[in-house]
């Protein structure tokens, strides 16, 4: 009897899920087996794969031939000629500990309230109306406007200054010619 390590495929559509399996070669893939030495499971990340060495070994030993893709499994796990290569699933959190540290994180945060750009745009108004107004200790309207005619009386008069500094050239020599005429 012929007798075949391969690998017999299970679980749903588009979900495969093998049992490594000793069977005779004339039986079908899925069909009768003698012995289950292992399992692949290659939707996980990085795929799983547990064979029981030992057991392997023995029907190596005895003449069971395996297939193409079993030989490349036994390749990784060690058991057909030397060293494992086989990569090691990280350590998964527990969803216990994910809640609660989703919890921890969502306390410590700062409350925002949800906003809108409408309601970010009357916010950011709101703002500046508040920057515009005085605050309350300040002198009363009626000061402010004193100051304002104030400080308009006070530019009338540095114009003014200015306007008679700066006399036209051609009245200068007319003058002089007046002051003359007026002392003699």
């Amino acid at each position: 009897m012929a007798v075949k390590i391969r690998l017999k495929r299970m679980g749903k559509i588009r979900t495969p899920f093998y049992r490594i399996v000793v069977a005779d070669s004339r039986t079908k893939r899925d069909g009768r087996v003698i012995e289950e030495i292992g399992t692949y499971n290659p939707k996980t990340e990085p795929s799983t794969i547990k064979v029981d060495g030992e057991r392997a070994q023995y029907w190596l030993g005895v003449g069971a031939q395996p297939t193409e893709a079993v030989a490349a499994l036994l390749k990784l796990t060690g058991d057909i000629g030397g060293k494992p290569s086989l990569k090691e699933p990280e350590a998964k959190t527990p969803k216990a500990e994910l809640f609660d540290a989703a919890l921890k994180e969502l306390h410590a945060e700062p409350k925002k309230a949800a906003t809108t750009k409408k309601a970010a745009a009357k916010k950011s108004a709101k703002a500046d109306d508040k920057a515009d107004e005085k605050p309350a200790d300040e002198a009363p309207a009626e000061d402010k406007a004193d100051k304002k005619a104030d400080a308009k009386a006070e530019k009338k008069a540095d114009a003014k200054a200015e306007k008679a500094d700066e006399k036209p050239a051609d009245e200068a020599p007319a003058e002089k010619a007046a002051d003359e005429a007026s002392e003699s």
